[in-house]
């Protein structure tokens, strides 16, 4: 018989919705699944929890094969808005909750989110600025310290 998977921990390190939303509903699965989920937010991952960032994320058209278009129309004005509207209202139909309200189901569930301590000094963000679901801001090695005994998801 084969092991279960105990626990997870999913990096979150780009900020769209395309990068953001698959570790939001891989988390949101291992919590339902009873699993022991951690996000690490880095980079522009962090976007998904800061506070005045996380209910405005949108779908990167310029440089994203999977858009199936040319970047060149990408690049004309409102191709992100109406691309980041079209995924919005279709991810609405399918019951997926906007990125605050995914944020919380998945910390209310036992979930926990980090921030990392590089990127944060980086961006010279401070603990205020992210939503109240934010465990604490760690190390890389405390994550590692975090994950450990788990399995560790890129997205």
């Amino acid at each position: 018989m084969e092991d279960k998977i105990k626990k997870v921990s999913i990096i979150i390190s780009k900020g769209s919705l395309i990068d953001v939303y698959p570790g939001l509903i891989m988390a949101n699965g291992a919590r339902m699944e009873g699993i022991e989920a951690n996000l690490f937010f880095t980079f522009f991952g962090m976007d998904a929890i800061i506070k005045k960032r996380m209910a405005k994320i949108k779908v990167a058209t310029v440089g994203n094969p999977g858009m199936h278009m040319a970047s060149l129309i990408g690049i004309l004005p409102g191709m992100s808005a109406m691309a980041t509207a079209m995924m919005l209202k279709t991810m609405d139909k399918l019951g997926f909750p906007p990125v605050p309200e995914y944020i919380e189901m998945i910390a209310d569930a036992g979930g926990k989110l980090y921030a990392c301590k590089a990127t944060v000094d980086m961006f010279k963000l401070k603990k205020e600025d992210f939503c109240p679901q934010v465990e604490s801001i760690i190390t890389v090695g405390g994550f590692y310290e975090m994950a450990a005994g788990g399995q560790i998801i890129f997205t």
